[in-house]
């Protein structure tokens, strides 16, 4: 399969769309030969010695979770590391990609595989995601008669992209035609000039943003309540065989013990504080919080579970690997790098 075939089964499976606006996803390097992709590594983050690893068994496409490629680089020189990987990349031709938040948003995407390790529950998204079809306006204006209606429709057909427009028509009492339209926001210039140009349509014109549709089960962040409430304790015993650790960091939420009762639980993925903020749950689980954010979560009683950044993502690699597998020939390994993982560790 070439890398065209593989990049739409990706986006099949998790849309580009579905991330944030301020993250770097999708094909970070590309070969200028296009060979078939007979290797794919899985990696949380690409790291010198994961691309070692490539080498080794020489991968054709890695797909880093983590966007290797995150800042504009103005030279490719070997004094910064990402550097380095990025021409190591092109020099044995082969292609990077990243998905990192789109996997966090799509619907049974990472955030939803957190979460279902404390168990299964009513889940629902914390920052919900929106179409990311083109944004559209509703324009409402009246003209006075039939003729007036005509001719101002007549100039809107003329406008570009008048074949998208959407309108319907209702007549009031003293005879005026009342015009709902809706149009891509690229026409909004010229659509609001044609009204201007009559007199009465421009006296009653209104202009309003039109909301996109959500996305449902798609977003950052996911919260369960839980369909057999489990102990504090027991929570953490889940986890840290969902996530394979042997140690968590828990703060206890005041005046909670490792008995207390979970019946909620809200997470994110790597550094969620943000997402998490204010969200009403016995338990949070995220990679990382700072110190305030963590005493902040426990005033109000929720206990939170840290399990550094990159744990709280690693585990849906295996997941994924099934996914991607079940969509590619059997020419194509799937291989989960062995030399990936968290800068941080207990000793």
């Amino acid at each position: 399969m070439d890398l065209k075939g593989v990049l739409e089964i990706l986006e099949l499976l998790a849309p580009l769309s579905l991330a944030e606006s301020w993250d770097n996803v999708g094909l970070l390097v590309e070969p200028s030969k296009s060979g078939p992709i007979k290797t794919i590594l899985l990696t949380n983050d690409l790291t010198p010695a994961v691309m070692d690893e490539a080498e080794v068994i020489k991968c054709d496409l890695i797909i880093s979770y983590h966007p290797p490629l995150f800042r504009p680089f103005k030279r490719l020189v070997q004094k910064d590391w990402k550097q380095q990987l990025a021409v190591r990349a092109v020099e044995g031709g082969i292609a990077v990609f990243s998905p990192h938040t789109s996997w966090d948003s799509v619907r049974g995407g990472l955030n939803d595989w957190l979460v279902g390790g404390v168990g299964s529950g009513q889940v629902l998204v914390l920052s919900q995601a929106l179409s990311s079809a083109p944004q559209r306006h509703r324009l409402d204006f009246t003209a006075k008669n039939q003729d007036e209606l005509n001719n101002i429709l007549m100039l809107l057909r003329e406008t570009e992209n008048s074949e998208t427009f959407q309108y319907s028509i209702l007549r009031n009492e003293e005879g005026g035609q009342r015009v709902i339209l809706t149009c891509p926001s690229s026409a909004l210039t010229p659509v609001v000039q044609t009204v201007l140009g009559n007199a009465t349509a421009s006296q009653s014109l209104s202009i309003t943003q039109v909301q996109q549709p959500p996305l449902l089960g798609c977003g950052q962040g996911r919260h369960s309540v839980l369909h057999e409430p489990v102990s504090l304790a027991m929570a953490v015993q889940r986890m840290k065989m969902h996530l394979g650790l042997r140690h968590l960091r828990l703060a206890l939420g005041d005046q909670k013990t490792l008995d207390s009762v979970v019946k909620s639980v809200a997470v994110c993925a790597g550094s969620g504080a943000s997402v998490l903020q204010g969200v009403n749950a016995d338990l949070y689980i995220t990679g990382e919080m700072s110190h305030h954010e963590v005493l902040d979560a426990v005033a109000r009683g929720t206990s939170v579970i840290l399990c550094d950044h990159s744990n709280s993502e690693r585990g849906f690699l295996t997941v994924f690997k099934e996914r991607l597998a079940a969509h590619l020939p059997d020419s194509v390994t799937i291989a989960i790098s062995k030399r990936d993982r968290d800068p941080l560790e207990v000793v």
